[in-house]
């Protein structure tokens, strides 16, 4: 899937999420989470999303690129009755770009070929531009469904 924007390259694509572009991604998304929210962050102490996890069958990790440059990433976590929504980040070089969207109906489109009839998120107060882009795409605000530490809103999607 690639697209032009301003004459840049975009790819989204299903990536190892060990490999060495999503281990790029997923540093610089646990740094910005530690320097946004009240207490900081370590990921040790959330909900874990493994590699094994995000990895087909289980799941999936996509990758966007910018011109080749890792820029931004998503994971969707396959349980028996939903997908879980996990890990989506946009570097700061590459927002207003449409990138969050795009990453986000990937993940939906790859829940929908699975066949999940339900897609679930939890966000943190301080990530309000996440909170904005759930809710335009049809997410709606739910009790908790979980005991994620970092979490103060739970969202749900039927597809």
């Amino acid at each position: 899937m690639t697209h032009s924007e301003s004459g840049s390259a975009v790819r989204l694509s299903v990536a190892q999420p060990d490999s060495p572009a999503a281990r790029y991604c997923l540093e610089r998304y646990f740094a910005e989470l530690a320097a946004r929210f009240e207490a900081g962050y370590d990921p040790a102490l959330g909900i874990p999303a493994t590699p094994a996890e995000l990895t087909p069958p289980r799941g999936y990790f996509v990758l966007a690129t910018l011109n080749g440059e890792p820029v931004g990433c998503g994971a969707l976590k396959c349980h028996a009755a939903y997908g879980e929504i996990k890990r989506m980040w946009v570097a700061t070089s590459a927002r207003g770009l449409g990138l969050g969207t795009r990453i986000l109906l990937h993940l939906e489109d790859l829940a929908r070929q699975r066949g999940l009839p339900l897609l679930r998120l939890e966000t943190n107060k301080a990530l309000t531009e996440a909170q904005s882009l759930y809710r335009r795409h049809g997410f709606r605000e739910v009790p908790a469904f979980n005991d994620e530490p970092y979490a103060h809103h739970w969202f749900e999607k039927t597809l």
